[in-house]
């Protein structure tokens, strides 16, 4: 694999990272949810456009019609239903924290089993234009392209939303001061929940994207939940722009290691990119500094 290959190979899975982890970002820098079994409704996702391909013959493209909506719809089912009679009573958000990750690990479990049986416990994959194309001189297949386009674009769309409307300016709000925010007559639990919504529309985007080029099974999500933690953790809680830094580092990074050193050593690589960043800035890449 030559460099450039290689490049591009990282920036496509560092693109997926980026997507995963910005719902991820949304979800616990809003609605102060840690979500564990976020990298499960990624999973879940990537079934959905599997079965979509195998059965109905809708490409993964225009799959995400169909799994976005339906990922935006089942994060605001699963914080109304679960997740909000937490908020209601949690005094403040160190107990709101804790409270949410014992309930989404328990979650975690719930979608896994769910998977498990419909799926089995096996790798699954589906072709979709695994077709070689010269990029610079390199080959690269076209799906994982497309994955790289689709990451980017809707990690730059989101971004421009919330930095450009003013829906997105009052869930920015909501993330910096909740208290603030409802001084302006900003409704803090509606946009909670709307912004956990979101996260899981996020988490649909990612997992058809993710199905595009790679394999999955239903055991799989904890390693997108921590993926994703990661990102959100080195590009600062609640930042886009620090997601998608973060991630797209990562992803050539892991690349780059696996290529030219041992496919062994990328979880290695990852955690040592991972402490260096904390050590060298503890509020993340983009995060301001708390005072």
């Amino acid at each position: 694999m030559t460099l450039i290959t290689a490049l591009i190979a990282g920036l496509v899975l560092g693109g997926t990272y980026a997507l995963a982890a910005m719902g991820l970002t949304l979800q616990y820098g809003i609605a102060r949810i840690m979500n564990l079994a976020y990298g499960d409704m990624i999973i879940t996702a990537a079934f959905a456009a599997f079965v979509l391909q195998g059965a109905a013959s809708i490409n993964p493209i225009f799959g995400l019609l169909i799994a976005v909506p339906g990922g935006f719809l089942l994060g605001y089912a699963v914080y109304t239903v679960i997740l909000a009679p937490l908020v209601a009573r949690a005094p403040n958000r160190g107990v709101l924290e804790v409270d949410s990750i014992l309930t989404t690990f328990g979650l975690l479990f719930v979608v896994q089993g769910i998977l498990l049986v419909i799926f089995g416990s096996n790798y699954t994959s589906y072709t979709f234009l695994n077709e070689p194309v010269n990029v610079l001189g390199a080959t690269i297949a076209a799906n994982r392209l497309i994955a790289l386009v689709l990451a980017l674009g809707l990690g730059i769309t989101l971004y421009l939303l919330l930095t450009r409307t003013r829906w997105g300016t009052a869930l920015r709000a909501v993330a910096v001061s909740p208290q603030s925010a409802q001084l302006v007559g900003i409704d803090i639990n509606r946009a909670a929940a709307f912004a956990f919504a979101l996260g899981g529309g996020l988490a649909a985007s990612a997992g058809v994207v993710i199905s595009m080029y790679q394999t999955f099974t239903a055991t799989g999500g904890v390693v997108f939940t921590m993926k994703a933690l990661i990102v959100v953790i080195m590009g600062g809680v609640g930042n886009l722009v620090g997601a998608l830094a973060a991630g797209l580092i990562l992803g050539v990074v892991e690349t780059l290691v696996a290529t030219y050193a041992d496919p062994g050593l990328t979880l290695a690589a990852t955690y040592a990119i991972f402490l260096v960043v904390l050590l060298w800035r503890p509020q993340g890449l983009f995060g301001r500094a708390v005072r």
